[in-house]
């Protein structure tokens, strides 16, 4: 019986770069860019060593998704714990480069099941973080019982920041302005203006 292929070490500096090379590849060019061959050669290193580190490329479209979901994660803590933590979450929603990086791989997971489920794992975790810090904060903020539940505040959130982003992808503008300024306008009555850490 074959012993395993040998991997490369997690922590390795090539292994780092090559990742990096397979974002930027996947975030200007698109998932159906991204070979191993254009990974190695954007990162300057030999083509065998992709699969030294990554047995498949889909092992190495995870790795550049999880590095950058446990960041986000990190991320989106520090913003909920903000002196302003609406205006915060909300810059941390309409930030392109999250939403560059959400979009890429809603396409890659399309064609792969692992990479669909790591995708829902990650935005679930990422939901229920947002519930639990959006619901202290409407208490803190003594809201409405009949307001909006917590949860839906949180999908309409992340929905109006995604569609705005894919549209002006495609170069559709109309209504944006008045949909973000009517977002900002709810935030402002409860936390004021953003402060310049919160727009950070």
């Amino acid at each position: 019986m074959a012993s395993p292929r040998r991997i490369g070490a997690p922590d390795a500096k090539n292994r780092a770069v090559l990742i990096d090379a397979a974002e930027r590849l996947l975030l200007e060019e698109g998932h159906t860019a991204v070979s191993s061959r254009r990974v190695a050669a954007r990162a300057g290193l030999k083509p065998q060593l992709v699969h030294y580190y990554f047995r498949t490329m889909e092992d190495l479209f995870l790795a550049v998704f999880r590095r950058r979901a446990e960041e986000g994660l990190e991320q989106q803590a520090k913003a909920l714990e903000s002196d302003q933590p609406l205006w915060a979450l909300w810059r941390f929603s309409v930030d392109p480069r999250g939403i560059a990086m959400a979009m890429a791989f809603t396409g890659l997971a399309g064609q792969s099941e692992t990479i669909r489920a790591e995708v829902a794992d990650y935005s679930e975790r990422f939901r229920a973080a947002q519930i639990e810090a959006l619901t202290e904060i409407l208490d803190r903020y003594e809201i409405s019982a009949d307001a909006p539940s917590p949860a839906a505040l949180v999908v309409l959130l992340t929905s109006v920041s995604r569609v705005v982003m894919l549209e002006e992808a495609l170069g559709v503008t109309t209504g944006h302005a008045e949909a973000l300024a009517l977002v900002e306008h709810h935030i402002r009555a409860l936390e004021g203006p953003p402060s310049l850490r919160s727009a950070g």
